[in-house]
């Protein structure tokens, strides 16, 4: 799919990384992934650390070395040499130009894309807007919102995602009973 979802409007950059931490002297830097193709940094001739895809004036850096350790990508760019430039990065989210991202297969979506999608169901009941999307361990979560039920939040499962059309500006969802307010979950006895 894609890197963390920022907006409905196309974005100049998308999120590969958050730096959380230095690590050790050498101007390592302790980087939670969030792109589905890790491997492909440290090719990029040039990633940019700023406070988000918003961020008025990214810093431009160059990956010097960059492996995984525990779950992490632990990265030195050419402008941090050391413990203290590395600290000055700190907290700031490492993006990729949108153009320079890796090219999405057909039926691949970026998650940004999915906020603002009107969602309904496969019964035709209109629920909202996608107002954001919450990545967490298990799978991704869609919150809806501006529907009769309030906010809805709806799991980015095989199940529950029925469609999602980009193009025809649709999300199209099965819900699991019980997940609407009001609405009874069967209690299915033999």
């Amino acid at each position: 799919m894609g890197s963390a979802a920022q907006g409905s409007v196309a974005p100049n950059f998308l999120l590969i990384g958050e730096i959380l931490r230095p690590h050790g002297v050498h101007g390592e830097l302790k980087v939670r992934v969030l792109t589905e193709y890790p491997e492909r940094i440290p090719s990029l001739p040039v990633v940019y650390a700023g406070a988000g895809v918003t961020a008025s004036n990214p810093r431009p850096l160059r990956v010097e070395t960059m492996r995984m350790h525990q779950g992490f990508a632990l990265i030195r760019f050419h402008e941090a040499p050391d413990r203290t430039a590395a600290e000055r990065l700190r907290g700031l989210y490492i993006m990729v130009r949108l153009q320079d991202a890796v090219p999405l297969e057909e039926g691949e979506f970026y998650l940004y894309q999915v906020v603002g999608l009107p969602v309904r169901t496969v019964d035709g009941l209109d629920l909202g807007v996608v107002t954001e999307v919450l990545e967490t361990g298990a799978n991704d979560v869609y919150v809806v919102n501006g529907g009769a039920y309030g906010e809805v939040l709806v799991p980015v499962t095989p199940e529950t995602i029925v469609r999602t059309g980009i193009g025809e500006r649709l999300l199209t969802v099965r819900l699991p009973d019980g997940l609407l307010p009001g609405t009874v979950v069967s209690d299915e006895q033999d």
